[in-house]
């Protein structure tokens, strides 16, 4: 079974495409899941300057990914169900790079930005899921 859950926070702003012949929306996104780590742990990874968490990339598509770039923002917390997807590609210089992404399925907003649009009469909850 291929399935993850992840709760972080945003690193940056969601990216958004729309693909032009399915008029299809796509966001990548990145989320910092922090390690579980002891103070001590913590303290010592800081201080040889090693990450205490872990930085994911995520994709999602359709009214998921609209609702991700809607109500998301970076530092954001963020909580995902979904599906590790790994691929390939040829790089530039000729060198074959690697990629792992989590396929986003369902998103929780645990923090979101503050939208002042007037059009909008939808204000996500800690309780809501955006099925895929």
């Amino acid at each position: 079974m291929n399935s993850v859950q992840l709760l972080g926070r945003l690193t940056k702003d969601p990216e958004t495409r729309i693909n032009s012949t399915s008029n299809t929306s796509m966001v990548r996104f990145s989320i910092a899941v922090d390690k579980q780590l002891s103070r001590e742990q913590k303290n010592e990874f800081e201080s040889n300057g090693k990450p205490t968490a872990d930085f994911i990339n995520c994709i999602a598509w359709g009214g998921t990914a609209e609702a991700i770039a809607k109500y998301t923002a970076k530092g954001n917390r963020i909580l995902i169900q979904g599906r590790i997807q790994t691929g390939s590609y040829q790089a530039d210089d000729g060198s074959k790079r690697y990629t792992t992404d989590i396929v986003v399925a369902s998103v929780e907003f645990i923090d979101w930005k503050d939208h002042q649009e007037s059009s909008s009469d939808y204000t996500p909850s800690n309780d809501d899921r955006i099925p895929f």
